[in-house]
């Protein structure tokens, strides 16, 4: 019988060996394709590839087991669990009003508004600025009710005082930018980065701490190439893969 084969990880010494295998590990299931096998090596396997003892891998399938994600069957071995949650297409589309589209469907709780000094990774896009006025949301599954992201919007203080906060409990930054505040939003550029959860994040979005998050950075613009809007979003890794379609032009 055919054995799923999980990613390769270089281990941190300075964290807990189990830890951060049972972390691999399940980004690896999370991650799964519907045609892989549902078996895993053995405990021996398993250990030999990720280069550690079989008491340590033990503890760290032990973890997984707990979580709901394998079960283990003496004599048997242990398999994923069938019905493991993949992750659900974000679509990177091409459009304002496609991303408005994408971003309402959730279900957000306002958790602060405040003015902040501006953080220096982001600061080019502020020039002339000390101060932005930071936007944090909640968004969750409307049917699970489960967190799937945290948002972090800065805006220009100009910006943000014709934002009314309530707003975005009901739709996103964009739309309430756009229709609500009359600001005229012309371009929107999106990066993508693969991130550790850190305290912060793993607690809102109840997840372990270190485990994989998409950290996506949108920068707004409005028609005259100033920035509106500083978005910095938290996705849980183990609910979104991000898709991106590109037409070519045949030869």
């Amino acid at each position: 019988m055919s054995v799923f084969a999980p990613d390769t990880v270089e281990l941190n010494r300075k964290l807990p060996l189990w830890y951060q295998v049972s972390q691999s590990l399940r980004a690896s299931i999370l991650g799964r394709q519907p045609q892989e096998p549902l078996r895993l090596p053995t405990e021996e396997r398993l250990a030999g590839h990720y280069g550690v003892s079989v008491l340590t891998m033990r503890q760290a399938l032990k973890e997984l087991e707990t979580e709901g994600l394998i079960s283990r069957h003496r004599r048997r071995g242990t398999f994923i669990q069938p019905d493991v949650p993949r992750g659900a297409p974000v679509p990177l589309l091409g459009s304002v009003d496609a991303i408005v589209a994408q971003q309402s469907g959730e279900l957000s709780t306002l958790l602060a508004r405040q003015t902040t000094a501006v953080p220096p990774e982001v600061a080019e896009h502020f020039p002339g600025l000390d101060e932005v006025v930071a936007f944090r949301r909640l968004r969750r599954d409307p049917e699970s009710g489960e967190p799937t992201n945290w948002a972090e919007n800065l805006l220009p203080p100009d910006v943000a005082e014709r934002v009314d906060a309530e707003l975005l409990e009901r739709w996103p930054m964009t739309k309430v930018l756009r229709d609500e505040a009359g600001v005229a939003v012309h371009r929107i550029d999106n990066t993508v980065q693969a991130r550790l959860a850190d305290p912060g994040t793993a607690r809102l979005l109840e997840v372990p701490l270190l485990s994989p998050i998409l950290h996506c950075t949108g920068i707004s613009y409005d028609d005259r190439g100033r920035t509106v809007d500083v978005v910095r979003i938290h996705y849980r890794g183990d609910r979104f893969s991000f898709a991106v379609s590109v037409d070519a032009d045949p030869r």
